[in-house]
């Protein structure tokens, strides 16, 4: 009897170590920090989304594993010349119509270009829709000119254009952030 109960302690003991370390390999840590810095008069093109100085902003070079439901938050950007998005999409060197549905994606989503021009699916709310890949919202860099003197990206984000969010039927109100589910298309 005691050596079935040894046993067992010990299986479950391995089960819990397992399950840690299996659920530590697919979360994503923060690779650095970065110090938000002022902008020049007029040079942040969201004002209220603009780095404070001096605080501290995390930076990732990973996001969470892709799946067939993979959750994230929905943010909205504007890909136009003179948007919130800055510099041209990173996939084309092209500013983009709002009225297509296009987004950027996490750094690690972005995967280095890999996803770039190809589509993925956005759920909301028993909505969805087809939306290509143009840009990667930034999770490395940001609080400089490039990125609109925002900070970077967080890991999770796929960064919708006006269209996406029509598509998905989010009410104006709620416009801004929205909980989703996206996968490759």
């Amino acid at each position: 009897m005691k050596q079935t109960t040894t046993i067992f302690l010990v299986f479950f003991s391995l089960l819990i170590i397992l399950f840690i370390s299996c659920g530590d390999a697919q979360s994503c840590k923060p690779s650095g920090k970065l110090r938000g810095k002022k902008p020049p008069p007029g040079a942040c093109v969201n004002d209220p989304d603009c780095c404070k100085v001096g605080k501290f902003y995390e930076t990732y070079t990973c996001s969470p594993p892709v799946t067939k439901q993979t959750k994230a938050k929905m943010t909205i950007n504007n890909f136009e010349k003179g948007g919130d998005g800055g510099a041209p999409s990173e996939c084309d060197i092209k500013y983009h119509s709002n009225g297509t549905p296009i987004v950027a994606l996490s750094t690690g989503w972005y995967n280095k270009g890999k996803r770039c021009l190809k589509f993925i699916n956005i759920h909301y709310k028993g909505k969805s829709v087809k939306a290509k890949v143009v840009d990667e919202c930034d999770s490395t860099q940001g609080c400089d000119a490039d990125h609109g003197f925002q900070p970077p990206c967080p890991n999770n984000v796929v960064d919708g254009s006006k269209a996406v969010w029509e598509a998905l039927g989010v009410p104006k109100s709620d416009w801004g952030e929205a909980e989703v589910t996206w996968s490759d298309a």
